[in-house]
């Protein structure tokens, strides 16, 4: 594991930091700064172009592209500037960080000039269709079809826990093109319109009341035939690459948002005379304690990709278990301090600071930051890999164990 970085590096940094200062207003980040409602919204509506103009939406993205080519390290390096400071560098995660380098590994030149800017400018909004009702750790037994009738595909099945599928243009959709090869070998990965007839999305309302979730239903969906990424059934080993795209460029800057929870739980704690209580202050601890863990296994995972070790799989396994078991118990923490408090509503509808990870739930039902978060926490043991699938990825790939029998 390699904590210091190459002089190039540190003085691109200086590059990121005064560019930062230049563009951010005026006070940003100092004791006491705030923004009214009307300015915070102002802002957020212009910082998107702003970066834009700066270059660094999808900045490692090759030049000829609307990117800077920017390295490895060079993005970590942007990632941690503006993590330092806490100015939002734009992550349309389905666009920029999925679908987007899927495309430039896989796409034609064709599909390339066709996508590519309008994620570059945000004109295009995504959403992914991997996960089926009886398709989510074993997602290659999907069943959503897919048959060519002419120049398009004719789409029919059910996806399911599709994040903003209400807001999406495309969705890129895992469908059975050949029904009779082996169940990994039968995939194409197409990029479908959603704003057509025989698309219906359903919300699924969560226990905070926000429906960020959806099921979405395809009937005789149309899909043009030169939509297919990286070929007719090679869609399992795109959809791999996909899902490894992150890794790597938010390594060092993932804890942070754990650590600012900690402050704001530290902070509930002093507050309410809680901190005094010996087991409450072992538990703050543990929690500081596993959040220094975090920050170094994000080194550790850096280190692997940089010199290509090829151990991200493994790594990407414990660190997914790890950070999502912690949170769950940091969170458990949290309401064990607001006590019977936890079960009231501690939010305000009108409140405009959001935690790092929080969201806000539906009008009317106003659950503060640590409430929200803890309502998350309870799926995050089950997203991007469910716990159990994690240790069979550790036991075999780790262990050297024996893979787990499959069912009869």
């Amino acid at each position: 594991m390699d904590l210091t970085y190459p002089p190039e590096a540190e003085a691109f940094r200086g590059v990121i930091a005064t560019w930062l200062t230049e563009n951010l207003p005026a006070g940003w980040g100092t004791p006491g700064f705030s923004m009214t409602p009307v300015e915070r919204k102002a802002f957020n509506e212009e910082w998107t172009a702003t970066l834009y103009a700066g270059g660094w939406i999808c900045a490692s993205w090759p030049t000829e592209y609307g990117g800077k080519g920017l390295s490895l390290l060079e993005q970590v390096v942007l990632n941690e500037e503006f993590a330092r400071v806490g100015a939002p560098l734009r992550a349309d995660f389905f666009g920029d960080t999925l679908v987007g380098p899927t495309i430039l590994q896989w796409g034609t030149e064709e599909q390339k000039q066709q996508f590519i800017p309008g994620i570059l400018k945000g004109e295009i909004a995504w959403c992914q269709g991997f996960s089926e009702p009886d398709a989510g750790s074993d997602l290659a037994g999907l069943k959503t079809k897919a048959e060519l009738d002419g120049d398009e595909w004719v789409i029919n099945g059910q996806k399911v826990w599709t994040t903003q599928a209400q807001y999406a243009d495309y969705i890129f959709l895992l469908a059975r093109t050949d029904p009779e090869a082996p169940k990994h070998a039968g995939i194409s990965y197409l990029l479908v319109p959603m704003r057509q007839p025989g698309v219906e999305v359903r919300p699924i309302e969560q226990v905070d009341g926000s429906s960020d979730f959806n099921e979405v239903f395809f009937t005789n969906v149309r899909c043009p035939r030169e939509n297919v990424i990286g070929g007719v059934n090679n869609g399992w080993k795109v959809a791999m690459t996909t899902l490894g795209f992150e890794r790597g460029t938010s390594s060092t800057t993932g804890h942070r948002r754990f650590l600012k929870e900690y402050h704001e739980i530290l902070r509930l704690a002093q507050e309410r005379g809680a901190s005094t209580d010996p087991l409450t202050r072992q538990r703050l601890a543990r929690v500081w304690s596993r959040i220094k863990i975090m920050e170094i296994n994000g080194y550790r995972t850096l280190t692997d990709v940089l010199n290509g070790t090829h151990h991200t799989a493994a790594l990407g396994a414990c660190n997914k278990m790890f950070w999502s078991e912690a949170h769950q118990d940091t969170l458990e923490l949290a309401m064990d301090i607001l006590g019977m408090d936890s079960q009231i509503l501690q939010g305000d509808d009108d409140d405009d600071s959001i935690l790092p990870g929080a969201r806000r739930a539906r009008a009317g039902y106003p659950v503060n930051n640590l409430q929200a978060l803890f309502f998350f926490s309870r799926s995050e043991t089950i997203w991007g890999g469910a716990a159990e699938i994690q240790r069979n990825i550790v036991g075999e790939r780790v262990l050297g164990l024996p893979k787990e029998p499959k069912p009869a």
